[in-house]
């Protein structure tokens, strides 16, 4: 496997609108489900934590001018520039920050060094992503559990445990994939905000005076009236766009369309019906700020509301575990993790995926914040910094798309972006002082991610440069080879090489040691490209060596799955047919020694070398029949 620099002439799309193949009115309610759970259930808890803390005085003049920094927030960041703007920016149909990190780094490729830094950049943003994937699951289903305390307070001891146990039954049936209940996630999700708009309508009903704060006159008199405590709720107040990356990482699950028509038509009038809703509550009512949103239903509801949130904050935390098996599917492909069990979890879906190991090392991290931190206010603290950092390296990767990308002039592509980055860093800015109420945790996580993702790469590196230097040229051992051709025995050998034009160890080895040479012979290298898709058309380059055998090379996309046995069945209308019982698979199975004075730390490279001694075989990788493969291996230093 090698991943490579997108070669445009041989990448094209074969990842068709999901708009083609079903209506809009379906697409619409699966980017409900989906996109908005994590972005629906901030109501729970954001203007709560506003005020929890008692640094912003509960007066009508701070709760107007709250509620109008939320829905400016929204608007501002979800509607404009998710929804409006960064929709735009479809790598082949596909988002998210992988996809906007290759479109990057293609539209740069000719500026090496700033290629290199937007790769680091979006490679840390891909790590802190992890660290977002353990508090949200965390902080929505501990804020629904958290309701029962207002229902009854007895029931506080009990909190914990319950969160627990909705957790860990959460984790337990990802095995078993999504397809199942992934259609009831969306008419679940209607109902979660049809109830939103419901609880928010009646209380403004009452008190619609509350509608004053849709302007903005009343957010520029709270932060200059107070820029330090402004300073401090805007740390909380950003918590109303958590899961705004989703609408742009599942725009391939969806379209644009679909997410945009959510949005504007459900997901966003029922937000702001509810924030408004708990401010006019607030109002009339300000002891009941402890948790505002429970407060809104009357006591006959508490009950089914407590349920109809804890399973809303269950899909929310679904959509991000299943974003979290995605995207480590194609950091692997890019070449920054090592391989790792993947299992297909539907017959239809090939996105539809499951990793045990990311499952369960996400939810032994969730155990521990949840069981430390043990409240919402203190998760919150947790939250916001892990997010504003996506949202600063999206904005700055959507620059350099716009660019050096689309070709834009300068001054335009600054002006579309540079508003968009002051309002991201002023949030960042607001959640660093946060760093050591809990800030820490998810940027630690992010931290120890990216160490392993770019010790994986240049481990990678290294020890592709030291298997270059003993290797030898392949056209000239074939040819000396055929100077004395071996015996020949029937059947086709494939010899998978990492590099092209260098002589396998496999095949060495098995000349050494077999004497015996395949009558048909390919030499495939598997190349990974900065591009979703690659269609089966392009996928494989032939070149003759003579002797029937094969230089073969493979291309595949992040998000293709790269099966070898049925890419080589596309070579027969090319001249070279390919009998599946009558072909054997050789790899070699390096193994890395440490040793001092490499290329990397020593305690770096163990780390590098127990990553390779555990990473998944290569052949499970690459789709390869178990009964045919043959693994031959050697030591390599580093």
């Amino acid at each position: 496997m090698k991943p490579a620099k997108p070669l445009q002439s041989r990448t094209v799309s074969t990842h068709n609108s999901a708009s083609t193949h079903s209506n809009l009115a379906g697409l619409t309610l699966g980017a409900i489900g989906v996109v908005y759970g994590d972005i629906g259930t901030s109501p729970l808890y954001a203007l709560k934590e506003v005020f929890a803390h008692g640094h912003v005085a509960l007066t009508a003049g701070n709760i107007y001018g709250v509620l109008s920094l939320v829905f400016w927030t929204l608007t501002v960041v979800v509607s404009v520039k998710y929804v409006v703007l960064i929709l735009r920016a479809d790598n082949d149909g596909e988002g998210g920050l992988i996809a906007m990190l290759a479109l990057a780094s293609q539209a740069v490729k000719e500026r090496p060094e700033l290629r290199r830094r937007l790769l680091l950049l979006g490679i840390f943003g891909t790590a802190i992503f992890f660290g977002d994937g353990v508090i949200t699951p965390a902080i929505s289903v501990l804020s629904a559990v958290e309701g029962l305390e207002v229902a009854a307070p007895a029931l506080h001891p009990y909190v914990i445990p319950l969160t627990l146990v909705v957790l860990t039954g959460l984790f337990m049936v990802q095995r078993h994939g999504t397809a199942n209940v992934g259609k009831f996630f969306g008419p679940v999700m209607v109902l979660w905000f049809g109830v939103l708009a419901a609880l928010g309508l009646h209380h403004i009903v009452q008190n619609p005076s509350i509608l004053w704060a849709l302007s903005p006159q009343h957010a520029f008199t709270f932060l200059l009236s107070n820029p330090q405590v402004a300073f401090i709720a805007l740390g909380s107040v950003v918590l109303c766009v958590t899961g705004a990356e989703a609408l742009y990482a599942d725009m391939g699950h969806f379209g644009k369309r679909p997410i945009r028509l959510a949005w504007f038509s459900l997901a966003m009038p029922a937000l702001v019906l509810n924030y408004f809703g708990q401010g006019a509550m607030l109002l009339e009512h300000p002891g009941k700020v402890g948790n505002p949103f429970f407060e809104m239903a009357p006591t006959w509801a508490l009950y089914p509301l407590i349920g109809l949130a804890t399973c809303a904050t269950v899909i929310a935390s679904q959509a991000l575990i299943t974003a979290a098996f995605s995207v480590t599917k194609q950091a692997i492909q890019l070449g920054y993790l090592p391989r790792l069990r993947i299992l297909h979890t539907s017959v239809r879906e090939a996105g539809q995926i499951y990793v045990p190991f990311i499952n369960w090392s996400l939810y032994i991290c969730i155990v521990i914040a949840v069981v430390v931190f043990q409240s919402t206010t203190k998760l919150a603290a947790a939250y916001g910094i892990a997010v504003t950092i996506d949202m600063l390296i999206t904005t700055t990767m959507t620059f350099f798309v716009i660019r050096y990308g689309w070709k834009y002039p300068w001054s335009l592509s600054f002006a579309a972006t540079a508003f968009f980055f002051i309002v991201d860093f002023v949030y960042f800015s607001a959640n660093v002082v946060k760093v050591f109420d809990g800030g820490w945790f998810p940027v630690a996580i992010g931290a120890v991610m990216f160490l392993l993702m770019m010790t994986w790469k240049k481990g990678r590196r290294l020890m592709s440069a030291r298997l270059r230097e003993d290797a030898i040229d392949l056209k000239s051992f074939l040819e000396a080879v055929f100077v004395n051709p071996p015996t020949r025995v029937q059947g086709t050998a494939v010899f998978l090489v990492a590099d092209q034009g260098v002589t396998p160890n496999a095949l060495m080895h098995n000349l050494k040691h077999n004497k015996v040479l395949h009558e048909t012979n390919l030499f495939v290298t598997v190349m990974h490209h900065e591009v979703p898709w690659i269609a089966p058309d392009q996928r494989s380059e032939m070149v003759p060596l003579g002797h029937a055998c094969w230089q073969v090379t493979l291309h595949f996309g992040f998000n293709n799955e790269p099966d070898v046995p049925e890419a080589l069945a596309l070579l027969h209308d090319r001249g070279c047919h390919i009998d599946d019982m009558d072909t054997s698979y050789f790899l070699s199975r390096d193994i890395v020694i440490p040793t001092i004075g490499g290329g990397m730390a020593n305690w770096r490279e163990k780390l590098f070398a127990s990553m390779h001694r555990n990473a998944s075989a290569a052949a499970d990788f690459l789709s390869l029949p178990t009964n045919r493969v043959v693994e031959l291996g050697s030591k390599v230093e580093i």
